[in-house]
């Protein structure tokens, strides 16, 4: 009876409840959030706006890195990155620009471009392997 507690499983999840759910369109839509930050800070003077806009874009970016390591890490497998072999280097590519030297620390909307950019290619590698 206990052995069907203790017994290990293999799961696969983006959190601690095993469901399944796994898509790039969390990250994109943070993503985007933080592009439309950095077009209203740059018109926008008042400092407490600007310090809030700080804030959300930060907490944004961190957003972004954590939807993208959990598709890196959980969803996509080894005979995902054995198909596509670049899939490591857009990854990381893709959280260094949601971090500190991309939009995490910076008010730079040709590095939320990038980062857009970068979650298409993801996008449609995560798309070809559902439908396979």
């Amino acid at each position: 009876m206990l052995s069907r507690f203790f017994t290990p499983t293999e799961v696969s999840a983006h959190c601690d409840l095993p469901c399944g759910v796994y898509d790039p369109a969390q990250a994109r839509i943070e993503a985007q959030s933080i592009k439309a930050i950095i077009a209203k800070v740059a018109d926008n003077s008042d400092p407490d706006f600007r310090t809030r806009a700080v804030l959300i874009k930060e907490q944004r970016s961190e957003l972004v890195k954590h939807h993208l390591w959990v598709l890196w890490t959980d969803y996509f497998k080894a005979p995902h990155f054995e198909k596509y072999p670049q899939l490591h280097t857009l990854f990381n590519e893709a959280t260094k620009l949601a971090g500190a030297s991309g939009t995490k620390g910076e008010f730079d909307a040709g590095k939320a471009d990038e980062l857009l950019a970068k979650i298409d290619e993801i996008d449609a590698i995560f798309k070809e392997t559902k439908a396979a």
